[in-house]
């Protein structure tokens, strides 16, 4: 983290840039909500992100001036980790000053990236759907731009103090902007530290510092050139999901596994190390009154890290593992088995809970780690605990031009051309040895198929080691797998959007190139021909087109009618069938077809705004990808869900009643539905051996997962002679969980047969229901004053989330992919366990009240 600083420092120090120009005005009520927004983005989700769930566990931020609903819903749902309409954060494009700034490899957006920035992210068009704008083709969830030119910031200085008991405690930020001088000069630059030596979960911290600078030159002759630099270096400490009977036993709804005590201290075994420092030169040609071209050249090189406790040869360390629980002894769900109901198993669930009392026993037990691997470095033998760190560090280039061109009084068309790169390697390395004096890089999963001196359990047949028992690892080295995955992108879009009397209409389009391969940079013993080196290359021809129309109808009334059909590429981190182990693309890999539409209804009157939206997407040919434990093989297995189809489709209500001039009230509410339309195919690969399984995974009627599909609010909001007071009322519902595709296998259906439920008297497949998490009314409010100082304003807010405590509803989790049996393999006959898995799945709960309290001086 130190280095980090270092160069974070460095980079704020040394950077120099230059111009932009001035964004408009905007009104008070705009003002204010961006206010609300700048203070608290951001900061809802970090303490619940795990090795890679920065983006895939985001919200979606999105705004609109017109749009009731969308106004709020980004903002006023991120508890929840809202996600606009359920789409993946994929499908909503983020750019900065024109530049598209979605990872290349994953297609979701970072927010991390500009974590702590508050003010620069203030300066934003969002695009909803079927709306035009000037930046891009719009996508399916919408889109953002952000205006980082120095000359867009507001002037003056602004020093910020926060408190607060949420991922982080305190938090300081200082914002100066000059604006434009004589000499169309600007100069813009922000830091900002946000810290917590706990933060709202037990055993989690936060550490991060923010910066941001630019310098801008304007000159008379329509040109501009703006530089600006940014960065967030951050460490901080994670949370786990956990079951309902370790929440129960714990008496906390925020247990966290993920930490224990080493020497009387709270030690977390998941630790993310997160810095994307980056930079855009922005050039700004007004050609005449009429014609605009801007061309950005971005880049970034992110570093990202999160460990792991792991474990070889020994048991499973996590405290909460399914082993250690009461009911893994004693049936809690069915009163008939006799198996698992008698007097002994009664006495060991009884033994277990007075275990799990100790609140010692029911976290990570580090120095007892220590002394297992001391014993072992005794007996000459590998680390049996350990902590593995993930890295990837990627380089990103992007250079994008647009041109804007008003060919009439109500005529407008925008070109637009991007181009991108990013060289992306991921690895492992051994972060702490935990006392122990040596490890090996060979596939310990593996050992047991394959014998110790058999070439497939070997990581790297390179650097096989001492008698070709693999190669010595030691704190700081690389093992288990390291590679590349490097991703092309070229794209051409162009709107046009044009008023007819009272008709407005928009058509768009896009046409587009991914390529995308991998390269190994360790011989795996499994794949020892088709893991090293480059593989084979991937392209997609990419496209699709837009249409929206709105009709005024008179009387503030006004019907819109949005279409658009796209081939979209699938994402690199969902297109290698098992990256870690080799070269090889997941099969039947093609574009995602989507479809999408929405019809909307707009009144906008002296005492009444509301919105009416209904909308219905259709994707095919969508492919996923998962790579978890699975315990029931003592193996990691890598997942292809192939030539999958999904619906989404709902309705979206916002009223905003102004009751008086200082009173207003708003309703919104949305039902959406989100799930897949057919069964899958399935192909997965276990780690310890080098075949691949084909199958169907009966997963038609899974759900989108860890967002509520439905919502309803009801907010009141009171601003008047400085005071801001806002009340809001949400209920969330229909939340579900990450469904488990190995529960669902046709071959685990059939094993499972009618005796265990795969299978009804006729032969049909009876998969499980996925899991629904737990939905319920949450109060929010917030309280405001502005204060007009003599020198400068001072404006005092009071953020207050989940105001009566409710710790009850499910924000997110997933079901264990373990199986409720065990099988003979001689007899291949099913075997229950006394441990239900599909009834013990891991889950995030909201956070009980929590606030914050932000003071700023402006002036």
């Amino acid at each position: 983290m130190q280095k980090k600083l270092k160069l974070a420092v460095l980079a704020l120090c040394s950077s120099s840039m230059v111009v932009a120009q001035n964004t408009d005005t905007k009104t008070n009520q705009q003002a204010q909500t961006a206010n609300a927004m700048d203070e608290s983005a951001f900061t809802f989700t970090e303490a619940q992100l795990g090795e890679n769930n920065d983006m895939n566990e985001n919200v979606t931020i999105l705004n609109s001036n017109s749009n009731v609903y969308a106004s709020q819903v980004g903002f006023l749902y991120s508890p929840m980790r809202f996600r606009y309409r359920a789409l993946n954060q994929k499908y909503n494009d983020v750019y900065i000053n024109g530049a598209p700034m979605n990872d290349m490899e994953s297609g979701q957006f970072r927010y991390s990236m500009v974590g702590g920035i508050n003010q620069q992210t203030r300066n934003v068009d969002y695009a909803l759907p079927f709306e035009s704008n000037n930046f891009s083709m719009t996508a399916l969830a919408g889109s953002n731009n952000y205006d980082f030119r120095a000359g867009s910031m507001a002037g003056g200085h602004r020093l910020t103090l926060s408190a607060a008991n949420r991922n982080y405690t305190l938090r300081g930020m200082y914002n100066y902007a000059s604006g434009f001088n004589a000499k169309g000069w600007a100069i813009a630059a922000s830091v900002a530290y946000r810290w917590a030596n706990r933060g709202y979960v037990e055993g989690t911290f936060y550490n991060s510092l923010s910066y941001y600078f630019g310098v801008q030159k304007k000159w008379n002759n329509g040109h501009s050139l703006a530089l600006s630099t940014w960065g967030n270096p951050t460490e901080r400490s994670t949370q786990g999901a956990s079951t309902d009977e370790a929440y129960w036993l714990a008496n906390d709804y925020q247990y966290n596994p993920y930490w224990g005590y080493q020497n009387g201290h709270k030690r977390n075994s998941r630790v993310v190390n997160d810095f994307a420092p980056s930079a855009i030169l922005t050039w700004d040609w007004d050609i005449n009154k009429k014609m605009k071209l801007t061309t950005s050249l971005f880049a970034q090189y992110s570093m990202y890290k999160s460990t792991k406790l792991n474990y070889n040869n020994s048991e499973n360390p996590q405290p909460d593992y399914w082993k250690n629980l009461p009911s893994s002894y004693y049936d809690v769900w069915d009163q008939t088995n006799a198996r698992y109901r008698t007097a002994q198993t009664f006495s060991d669930w009884q033994t277990a809970v007075n275990w799990w009392g100790n609140k010692e026993n029911r976290q990570i037990q580090w120095d007892r780690l220590y002394y297992a691997n001391r014993q072992a470095a005794a007996n000459g033998e590998d680390a049996l605990y350990y902590v593995q760190a993930k890295h990837n560090d990627a380089m990103t280039t992007a250079l994008s031009s647009t041109l804007t061109n008003h060919l009439g009084k109500n005529k407008v068309l925008n070109v637009g051309l991007s181009l991108g790169q990013t060289l992306a390697r991921h690895y492992q390395t051994m972060e702490d040895l935990l006392g122990a004096k040596s490890f090996h890089n060979i596939n310990t999963y593996a050992l047991g198929t394959y014998a110790a001196a058999d070439p497939r359990v070997q990581y790297d047949l390179n650097t096989t080691g001492t008698l070709g028992l693999g190669k010595l690892v030691y704190e700081g080295d690389t093992f288990g797998y390291d590679y590349n995955i490097n991703v092309r992108r070229a794209k051409l879009w162009a709107n046009y959007a044009q008023t007819i009397g009272k008709l407005h209409y928009m058509v768009a389009g896009r046409v587009g190139y991914d390529n995308m391969y991998r390269v190994g940079n360790m011989r795996n013993g499994m794949f020892a021909d088709n893991s090293a080196g480059k593989g084979k290359d991937a392209n997609f021809l990419t496209g699709g087109v837009k249409s929206n129309a709105t009709v005024t109808l008179g009387g503030g009334n006004a019907l819109s009618l949005g279409l658009g059909y796209e081939h979209r590429a699938p994402n690199a981190n969902t297109a290698f069938a098992s990256p870690e182990m080799n070269n090889d693309f997941v099969l039947n890999l093609h574009n995602e077809r989507i479809f999408s539409s929405e019809l909307s209804y707009q009144y906008s009157g002296s005492w009444l705004r509301a919105n009416l939206s209904g909308y219905y997407n259709h994707m095919t040919n969508v492919t996923e990808w998962q790579n978890f434990y699975f315990d029931d093989a003592n193996s990691f297995t890598y997942v292809s869900m192939t030539n999958m189809k999904k619906n989404y489709y709902g309705i979206e209500l916002g009223l905003d009643f102004k009751l008086t001039s200082f009173l207003n009230f708003k309703a919104l509410g949305t039902w959406s539905e989100a799930k897949n339309a057919n069964n899958a195919d399935v192909i997965y690969l276990n780690s310890t051996k080098s075949t691949y399984n084909k199958d169907v995974v009966y997963n038609k009627g899974m759900h989108e997962a860890s967002t509520p599909l439905s919502v309803y609010s009801a907010i009141l909001s009171y601003h008047k002679g400085g005071w801001f007071i806002d009340l809001s009322g949400n209920y969330y519902d229909r939340i579900y969980l990450s469904y488990a595709p190995s529960l669902r296998y046709g071959n685990t259906l059939r094993t499972m047969g009618t005796a265990l439920g795969g299978m009804d008297a006729n032969g049909n497949y009876t998969p499980y229901a996925q899991t629904e998490g737990h939905g319920g009314f949450m109060l929010d409010a917030s309280i405001g004053k502005s204060l007009y100082l003599r020198h400068g304003s001072l404006s005092i807010n009071l953020m207050i989330t989940n105001l009566l405590n409710n710790q009850k509803i499910v924000s997110g989790g997933y079901e264990q992919g373990r199986s409720n049996y065990t099988v003979n393999k001689t007899t291949g006959a099913a075997t229950t366990r006394a441990y239900d898995f599909y009834r013990n799945p891991k889950k995030y709960y909201v956070n009980g009240i929590n606030g914050m309290l932000n003071v700023a001086y402006k002036f």
